[in-house]
């Protein structure tokens, strides 16, 4: 992983577009997090096919930690930037693992209760006793396992990644300026959408209906989607500008302080969202 080549910020931008940030340090993370994506698909389809969700305390948050860690121990070990002037903390594969598991954080602690009140999701893990979220939003009929923490970040930087990479190639098209800014809003909201509606399909399933499922599943595609959409709509962009030139370095306090400033974005559009959707559960 450490051998693949990036291409070089001097050369020619290709008329057509690119996929792949001109900053080495990202690009090397975006190649690792495609490659992740096979091991994330394949332990999520290994826990519907022997339905570890129905686990203890301890299972269910090794489990979610084997869904995270590798974002970190993998690169951590094969990939060297000192020739770039970077230390591991300072590569963009960390900040944005960090990025994502900031934002999630927010939206796993607070967020959660729209989906449970609004949205009819339902949690059901009985030999699980460590929960963490909010105190005072939703109606405290259900509440969000610690493990969910490690879960999330991981599902979020494969559906960043794939939304990052499909708007720079949009963004970098041989296309007229005035239409790039249009272009941009279309696909973050396609992919916003499609990534919500994708997540629902392929998790909330019958091999993990013990577990998990939402009391209306036709009314969770058709309004919830757009609703989890709210999520990505602010994150896309937002996490998009993250290093994307060669000469950014951002600290990791630019980057914690990013990631809550989205969350709280999401926070606003959940809200207005519920004005709209109604609270039904």
């Amino acid at each position: 992983m450490g051998g693949v080549p990036v291409e070089s910020s001097a050369q020619p931008l290709s008329v057509g577009g690119y996929w792949f940030s001109r900053n080495p340090s990202k690009a090397w993370g975006e190649k690792f997090f495609l490659c992740y994506i096979p091991y994330f698909f394949g332990l999520n389809a290994a826990k519907q096919a022997f339905h570890w969700l129905n686990v203890g305390t301890v299972w269910h948050l090794a489990q979610n930690l084997a869904l995270l860690l590798p974002l970190v121990l993998v690169p951590l070990f094969i990939r060297d930037e000192k020739p770039l002037g970077r230390a591991w903390y300072d590569t963009y594969w960390f900040k944005m693992v960090v990025w994502m598991f900031t934002f999630t954080s927010v939206a796993t602690y607070f967020l959660t209760e729209y989906f449970f009140d609004v949205l009819g999701m339902v949690y059901h893990f009985p030999y699980v006793t460590l929960y963490f979220d909010s105190a005072l939003l939703g109606s405290d009929q259900l509440h969000v396992p610690l493990g969910m923490y490690f879960n999330a970040p991981a599902f979020f930087v494969v559906y960043h990644t794939l939304a990052v990479l499909m708007m720079r190639r949009v963004r970098t098209m041989n296309v007229a300026a005035a239409f790039k800014p249009a272009l941009t809003v279309v696909t973050v909201l396609g992919v916003a959408y499609l990534m919500a509606f994708l997540e629902t399909q392929l998790v909330a399933t019958d091999a993990n209906s013990e577990s998990f499922y939402y009391k209306d599943m036709a009314r969770m595609l058709k309004y919830g989607s757009m609703f989890y959409a709210c999520y990505f709509i602010p994150s896309f962009p937002m996490v998009y500008r993250l290093e994307e030139t060669p000469t950014d370095r951002w600290p990791l306090s630019r980057v914690v302080i990013e990631a809550l400033a989205t969350g709280m974005m999401a926070f606003f559009l959940v809200d207005l969202a519920t004005h709209a959707v109604g609270r039904l559960y």
